[in-house]
């Protein structure tokens, strides 16, 4: 199932305090990207971000869930009401996310 546009509207407007906030549309879901880096995605309008340390430690209790068949799982967010909690979330998780890697 696809996400809805709506829902990416939605996750955009919470975070919308926060500067370099981009997406990419991928077959039906978003890509998110926060000042350059890969931060998670929507996927049939969930919130998933990459389980790096600092997401682990804010959400002890959030639950693996795998983007697509064969994809590695990642970190669902269920707070997204909250623009505060989403705005730490991403500020904390970037120092830790990889760089992108130069195209040839």
């Amino acid at each position: 199932m696809a996400s809805s546009k709506a829902y990416l509207d939605f996750v955009i407007e919470q975070i919308s305090e926060l500067e370099e906030i981009t997406y990419r549309a991928m077959m039906g879901e978003y890509i998110l990207y926060y000042r350059g880096k890969i931060i998670g995605g929507i996927y049939d309008d969930r919130l998933l971000v990459k389980p790096v340390k600092s997401a682990i430690s804010l959400m002890p209790t959030a639950t693996y869930e795998s983007p697509y068949e064969g994809a590695k799982e990642m970190l669902l967010v269920d707070n997204v009401d909250s623009k505060e909690f989403l705005i730490k979330l991403f500020d904390t998780m970037y120092d830790e996310l990889p760089e992108q890697k130069k195209k040839k």
